[in-house]
């Protein structure tokens, strides 16, 4: 099973895992001409100037992982995460690194990894979806691109979960329609789809059937799973977990993420956006861990806690991260922020065969270039699917006359993070 973590909008690796003091040394003055040679930037000249990190850091657990004081719960499982500070991706815009990250491919179109390993491997659940989406923090650049089945069947697609009312939209019956009468509704329209799917070979015909069958089955499964009455008082602390508040959304989301793992759910992805931080990064990172940090920390302890965090692969991280010069500008209304960095991020790793207690990778003194262990986007899925018992080679779906994969056309495992 996997967990997603996904903070979209780009976090700052610089103020949450880089410690580079040659940033404070540096600080606004220009970046060495040498280091920013034929780079692109979504909003700044490359020679801007160095702004320093913001918050300080310190050492956690016998692995000694360095992190920011921005990350306290965080630091409190340092033992049992892996930390790659080496990721880079080849997209600097939102949308299409956004779709990158989840795809493995910049433009909409491509299966999601959520939907590679349900085609790959099946589900667990049979009254909830293998593949289930939760949002929490706003909008995403990238869409509904980045949970799509693409050219895989659509019963592989991930399923949004809503945050209030019905989880799931369009799956509660109107008043006055009781079970006996849908189902002889259902069974009429399987048969009809049945006679259409034989005489045409249409296989969305096929996803329109199963669909239904899905949700006849999580008619029941969907509330029970919402309702977080059977939760320990302690459980809900852990946390930070409030039923039905939208302020701590996302630590409903973990929550609801451990859930859905206990009853067979494949891949959950949690969307946590606002990390997009051209202005005032000190402040924008500091809210955003607030949100985050407890929430994310509580969920590895609590899949260890119930004997789920080795075979659960929880993943945290975004679709880029910033960059060491500084963002300024009168006109946009921003100061002291960084812009989008592709050359060099940090994501982090835990459970699922995962290595704890280990940092992958490293970067230049000004975190500007990987100068060690680089982990491509496309790096990260070959992982990901080994993880799972997948080689990311050989998990093909032929479309359009050839056989695609989700790591087209190349990457490889990264055997240092392996347990």
């Amino acid at each position: 099973r996997v967990i997603f973590l996904f903070m979209a909008g780009g976090p700052s690796q610089l103020e949450l895992f880089e410690n580079k003091p040659k940033l404070q040394e540096l600080n606004g003055k220009p970046i060495p001409p040498s280091v920013i040679d034929g780079q692109r930037y979504a909003f700044i000249q490359p020679d801007a100037a160095v702004l320093a990190p913001c918050f300080s850091f310190s050492k956690y657990g016998q692995s000694g992982a360095e992190l920011s004081d921005r990350l306290p719960h965080l630091s409190s499982i340092a033992d049992d995460i892996a930390i790659v500070k080496s990721m880079k991706t080849d997209q600097f815009n939102h949308a299409p690194a956004q779709i990158f990250q989840n795809t493995g491919h910049p433009l909409p179109g491509r299966p999601a990894l959520g939907s590679w390993l349900s085609y790959g491997i099946g589900s667990d659940a049979d009254d909830l979806p293998s593949f289930v989406v939760l949002k929490s923090g706003g909008n995403l650049s990238g869409g509904a691109a980045m949970w799509s089945a693409g050219f895989l069947p659509g019963s592989h697609a991930g399923v949004p979960f809503r945050e209030s009312g019905d989880p799931i939209l369009h799956v509660s019956s109107p008043s006055g329609y009781d079970d006996r009468a849908q189902r002889e509704s259902l069974d009429l329209i399987r048969a009809m789809n049945e006679r259409e799917l034989s005489v045409v070979g249409d296989p969305e015909i096929q996803t329109r059937i199963d669909a239904y069958e899905m949700a006849w089955r999580m008619q029941s499964a969907a509330p029970e799973l919402m309702n977080f009455s059977d939760e320990s008082q302690s459980t809900l602390d852990l946390y930070g977990a409030r039923p039905g508040d939208g302020k701590v959304a996302y630590a409903n989301n973990c929550l609801l993420a451990r859930r859905l793992v206990e009853r067979g759910s494949r891949f959950v992805q949690l969307y946590h956006s606002g990390w997009d931080h051209h202005s005032q990064v000190e402040k924008g990172v500091t809210s955003q861990a607030q949100a985050v940090d407890q929430a994310s920390a509580a969920l590895v302890k609590d899949l260890k806690m119930r004997g789920l965090l080795e075979d659960t692969l929880v993943i945290w991280g975004g679709e880029f991260g910033r960059t060491p010069m500084v963002e300024a500008s009168a006109a946009l209304g921003r100061s002291l922020g960084r812009d989008h960095h592709p050359q060099a991020f940090t994501m982090w790793m835990a459970g699922g065969g995962i290595r704890p207690g280990v940092t992958i990778g490293a970067t230049d003194e000004l975190g500007f270039n990987v100068v060690e262990d680089g982990v491509h986007i496309h790096d990260l899925h070959a992982t990901i699917l080994h993880l799972l018992g997948l080689n990311h080679e050989r998990l093909t779906f032929r479309y359009q006359g050839r056989d695609f994969r989700l790591t087209d056309v190349h990457g490889h495992v990264v055997k240092k993070i392996l347990a």
